[in-house]
Parts: structure tokens; C-alpha cells; sequence
């Protein structure tokens, strides 16, 4: 697998740390457990659902997390079965699954159904964050600015 160098991006860029590191370190996965399988479907303009199959999982045996822009899945089996298996077909081994999030995507629920985990995620942008229309003042509505300068000006001396 073919690696890139950002390095040239690092030195003309600022403020893009991480989504430079978050390609840099995607550009050197090594490889990975594919167990379980899972999908990753955009739902809407900011809604995203990762799928996951996890049959033979309850939702006991699963732990979803979310830490700053880093989504973990996590199953674990509470207890071994006291079965003796002649064939063991199906896997229930413990797993965990680690997923990149973007700035302000927030997990809004989980659902475990048919042996399919469902995470359902929104982009929210905060309000502050948003494009907002600035209004052009006149110049008879402009605040009488070069009044309050002089007035500060003469309070100063």
C-alpha cells in the first residue's frame, strides 16, 4: 500500500492539524480486523448510520462510547455457554471497533435489531458556527463614531 506525504500541506496550511493527521494516520493503516462486518450509510444532509452485524450480541454484551471525535463499539460476551460444540460456524468473539467522527457529530441513538447494531449520528453545527448575514448599515444609520472619538479623546488629555 502506497503511503502519502502531507508534509508539504503541514507547512502551508494552519489550523488543519487534525484532519491532516486524521489522513496522515489513514494512509498507514495497517491491516485490520475486518470482524465484525459493518456498513456506513448517509441517511439525510447530516444524518449518517453505521450498521454493524452483531449476531448472538445483546445489548448487554455491547458497549457504544463516544470520547471527543472518536466513536468505540465494543462487544463482549458475558459468559461462556457450558455447550460442547460438535461444529462452531457462528463467531461471538469479543471485538472492538474504533470510528474517526468529524467535529460536531453526535451519536442521537442505538438500536439492536435482527442481530444489526444501528448507531444513528447527526452533524450539528453550532449556532455560532453557522453563516450568518451581516447587514450593511447606511451611512445615515451608521452610530456617530467620529463623536465618541474625540469625546474619548478629550477625557484622555
Amino acid at each position: 500500500m502506497s503511503t502519502f506525504d502531507f508534509s508539504p500541506l503541514f507547512r502551508s496550511s494552519v489550523g488543519f492539524d487534525r484532519m491532516l493527521d486524521t489522513l496522515e494516520a489513514a494512509s498507514r493503516v495497517e491491516t485490520t480486523n475486518n470482524w465484525p462486518p459493518y456498513d456506513i450509510t448517509k441517511a439525510g444532509e447530516d444524518d449518517y448510520c453505521i450498521m454493524i452485524a452483531v449476531a448472538g450480541f445483546s445489548p448487554d454484551d455491547l458497549t457504544i462510547t463516544q470520547e471527543h471525535n472518536v466513536l468505540m463499539v465494543t462487544g463482549q460476551k458475558a459468559g461462556e455457554g457450558k455447550n460442547h460444540y460438535l461444529y462452531r460456524g457462528i463467531a461471538d468473539r469479543s471485538f472492538r471497533r474504533r470510528f474517526q467522527l468529524a467535529d460536531h457529530v453526535k451519536v442521537i441513538g442505538a438500536d439492536l435489531a435482527n442481530g444489526l447494531l444501528t448507531i444513528n449520528l447527526r452533524h450539528e453545527i453550532p449556532e455560532e458556527m453557522k453563516p450568518r448575514r451581516i447587514e450593511i448599515a447606511t451611512a445615515g444609520t451608521l452610530p456617530d463614531l467620529a463623536s465618541k472619538q474625540v469625546e474619548i479623546n478629550k477625557q484622555a488629555a
